[in-house]
């Protein structure tokens, strides 16, 4: 199949590993993890690799002036731009905040750029600015510089936001998948799933017993409170897209240990868990946009799960897997029922425009 035009754009440009027309589409509509990792490690990473950005983290951590600082980007696309338990405003403040929350980093300031479809309501963007306010608010971060574009009409899907942000890091640890070690306990901070669905039964208006609403909030306080105590975090991620599978994956493959999950540990309400078994979801691979997970050696597992189920965000936390000494990459999961399985990265679709 021929290379996307995409590839062509700039003359000179040349792509070791070429993105088929194919894997484009597929990323286009919500391909899972596998086809946004190669369209990383295939086409960008060759052309702007560099020390901050080689660990492939949640943001790149650098030191000025002797501070060690985190700076992190991201784009939000959800559709609908308002659905239980948020909208597009709240998530990408939340959504960045989290990223940095994950480098280790306080949040301190954001940035926002705004591209705006001619006819976008009015009364729906103050919403979505008001929306934003508030969550910066409760995150404790300003936003202190933006941008606002508008597109043609029918060029667009309303509002997409892309939000930029800066934090300090103020402890010492490195936390990234090259420091997890073997032995290291895995925690999950609370039940899986439910923004993802939230977001599908918001789109596709379908009705459940009850109303599933998204888990998105703002995490690094909860972070800050790990690292503050004493807590020996060795990696953070948040579970966003290909959910607590494909990141559990990434960190494996990364660090190049093998992690075993327990299934019975991992939370998952019973609404959620119907919806998906209807919808044809399995948990493991639906978006989070406030949930993480934390590798931390033995001796602090037990404390980081009493502080973390001391903060409202973290009040389910559990203990989900361990590390095993290994270079493998690979990630099993033990069953109910005892059984073993290998835990995938999700290679075909999954929900498009879900953050």
């Amino acid at each position: 199949m021929d290379e996307h035009p995409f590839l062509d754009m700039t003359a000179g440009f040349s792509c070791p590993m070429p993105i088929t027309e194919h894997e484009i589409v597929m990323l286009a509509h919500g391909g899972g993890g596998k086809l946004t990792r190669q369209l990383i490690q295939k086409l960008f990473l060759p052309q702007f690799r560099n020390e901050f950005l080689e660990p492939l983290h949640d943001g790149a951590v650098f030191s000025v002036n002797g501070v060690r600082l985190a700076f992190t980007t991201d784009s939000y696309v959800v559709s609908p731009i308002f659905f239980p338990g948020g909208d597009i405003g709240s998530l990408a403040v939340n959504g960045t905040v989290n990223d940095l929350a994950m480098c280790g980093a306080r949040p301190l300031y954001l940035g926002a750029a705004f591209i705006l479809e001619e006819g976008f309501p009015m009364d729906a963007l103050w919403r979505v600015v008001r929306s934003m306010q508030r969550a910066a608010q409760s995150a404790r971060v300003q936003l202190v510089t933006g941008d606002t574009k508008v597109v043609d009409k029918g060029k667009g899907d309303g509002i997409f936001i892309t939000t930029t942000g800066v934090g300090v890091i103020e402890h010492e640890f490195l936390i990234a998948p090259a420091s997890v070690r073997p032995d290291d306990g895995v925690l999950l901070n609370g039940d899986i799933g439910r923004h993802g669905i939230a977001i599908i039964a918001a789109r596709e208006g379908l009705a459940f017993e009850t109303e599933i609403q998204s888990d998105s909030a703002p995490l690094a306080d909860l972070v800050l409170t790990l690292l503050r105590a004493g807590i020996e975090i060795h990696c953070l991620r948040d579970l966003t897209r290909g959910g607590l599978a494909s990141a559990v994956v990434e960190i494996a493959e990364t660090a190049g240990v093998e992690i075993v999950l327990e299934e019975r540990a991992i939370p998952v309400r019973e609404d959620v868990r119907g919806a998906c078994e209807i919808l044809g979801f399995d948990p493991l691979y639906v978006a989070n946009e406030g949930r993480f997970i934390a590798f931390v050696p033995p001796r602090d597992v037990d404390r980081a799960l009493d502080l973390m189920r001391a903060h409202p965000l973290g009040a389910q936390a559990s203990l989900i897997g361990r590390v095993r000494e290994s270079t493998s990459g690979r990630v099993t999961m033990r069953s109910k029922i005892g059984a073993t399985r290998i835990v995938e990265m999700l290679s075909g679709e999954q929900l498009p425009r879900i953050c």
